[in-house]
């Protein structure tokens, strides 16, 4: 993976695909370079299916409430 895409940070404007809600995770995939963003919960709740698939798994989760 590219060194550049991984370092961009999620910022207000990244919005969750699943919701709606302010991004925090960047998922992009291996097979596709495609890539999903999610709200911490989404991110949660589909980890297990998606990790395996992932060639990077951006988590700024650190970042909520600060």
């Amino acid at each position: 993976m590219n060194a550049t895409l991984e370092a961009r940070e999620l910022n207000a404007t990244h919005r969750c695909d699943a919701c709606g809600a302010q991004a925090y995770v960047r998922v992009v995939l291996e097979s596709t370079g495609g890539e999903l963003l999610f709200c911490a919960h989404h991110a949660r709740e589909n980890e297990e299916k998606l990790r395996p698939l992932a060639a990077t798994w951006q988590d700024e989760t650190q970042h909520i409430g600060a």
